[in-house]
């Protein structure tokens, strides 16, 4: 794999040109004051719908923040790294108008992730017609580990990434229940006939991988029907994974990263019947969101891969020839800033959240713009 890439120059004025190895850029500041926010999806208007993890789903037009958030959202518990996480549009969304949320919900102490389904009336900013479809089990204590992105396959399905809600991490060995999953499910919160467990007696008809920590990215590839997905690893060993149906990525049984204490976890990086990640990253860098390239504005990024990344503050470019990373770069160092997600946006533009009380959508535009 080729060594890391240089860092972004400069600071974080948004007329500042940011130099990278295959594009300069500028960052607008789209919009700032969102709390925490953690996903977005862009509206066929030209609006960003953002989700906040304190509990409140968002309106940004015009470059403008709506002071009011949307109202009618399902109940969910907010607390530690849950509440409200991520959102979808239906890709038949011009003709049902349906939009999806994963969020946290359930009692004190014992929550899990859900997904709710709503239309959205863009004249009163408030979901109707609002309907749970899929709820993890079991729910547990913590306030840990609950994945929470979505993501539509080409075939209509529905997948949402989950976590080992972190004390429970020797379940996601188990397919009797969800944790340590990715699900697969349909618009609706049916059960696909060929995912990969239905007709088992002891897993959950509804998991299309096991063996997962805690995936906080997810993204088709275009022009294909792969989706990739990575993962928080412990202390060291994130990984970047190819999804296959069925298939078992090894946590806790393999594993590259230790346990915080510094304790091992698992002697093994490899077994039978395990797969092995694409790249992994030790130290962690903490990813969250991720999203392919493929547009015009920046024609030297088109097939890359980006994710933000948490703990290292910066969002990571991949380059990738087939199904191998050959290449690395770290962009927005300077802005020393956690970013949540990153999206490519229909106008062929980045854009990424920033993860703090005071969080902020960016727009990465090419320099000459």
């Amino acid at each position: 794999m080729a060594g890391m890439a240089g860092f972004v120059l400069g600071a974080s004025a948004a007329a500042e040109v940011y130099e990278s190895e295959q594009a300069d850029y500028r960052v607008e500041t789209v919009a700032r004051g969102l709390m925490h926010p953690w996903g977005m999806a862009f509206l066929p208007g030209g609006e960003i719908l953002v989700t906040e993890r304190s509990g409140q789903l968002r309106l940004v037009r015009d470059d403008e923040l709506v002071p009011e958030p949307v109202a009618g959202l399902p109940p969910l518990r907010a607390g530690g790294q849950g509440g409200l996480l991520d959102v979808a549009l239906d890709p038949d969304y011009g003709e049902n108008g349906w939009i999806y949320l994963a969020y946290t919900a359930g009692r004190a102490g014992n929550t899990n992730t859900e997904v709710a389904r709503g239309r959205l009336d863009l004249q009163s900013l408030a979901l109707d017609d609002v309907e749970t479809i899929f709820a993890a089990e079991p729910k547990t204590r913590g306030a840990a580990h609950f994945g929470g992105r979505l993501q539509f396959h080409p075939d209509g399905t529905l997948l949402l990434t989950l976590g080992d809600r972190y004390r429970y991490r020797d379940e996601a060995q188990n397919t009797a229940n969800h944790l340590g999953t990715i699900v697969r499910i349909l618009p609706d919160g049916s059960v696909p006939e060929d995912n990969p467990f239905v007709g088992s007696d002891t897993a959950r008809p509804e998991i299309f991988t096991y063996g997962n920590r805690n995936v906080q990215g997810i993204a088709l590839r275009p022009g294909t029907s792969k989706i990739w997905a990575h993962e928080h690893g412990p202390r060291g060993g994130d990984e970047l994974n190819l999804l296959q149906p069925g298939a078992n990525y090894g946590w806790p049984a393999i594993t590259y990263g230790i346990d915080y204490s510094g304790a091992i976890i698992s002697d093994r990086t490899a077994a039978p019947g395990m797969e092995q990640p694409v790249v992994y990253w030790d130290p962690s860098i903490a990813p969250s969101g991720m999203t392919f390239y493929a547009g015009d504005p920046f024609p030297q990024w088109q097939g890359d891969l980006f994710l933000g990344a948490l703990a290292h503050r910066h969002l990571r470019r991949l380059e990738l020839e087939g199904d191998a990373v050959v290449g690395e770069e770290e962009l927005l160092g300077g802005l020393q800033a956690r970013i949540r997600d990153v999206r490519a946006g229909p106008d062929g533009f980045l854009y990424v959240l920033t993860d703090s009380a005071n969080g902020r959508i960016l727009r990465l535009v090419p320099a000459a713009e």
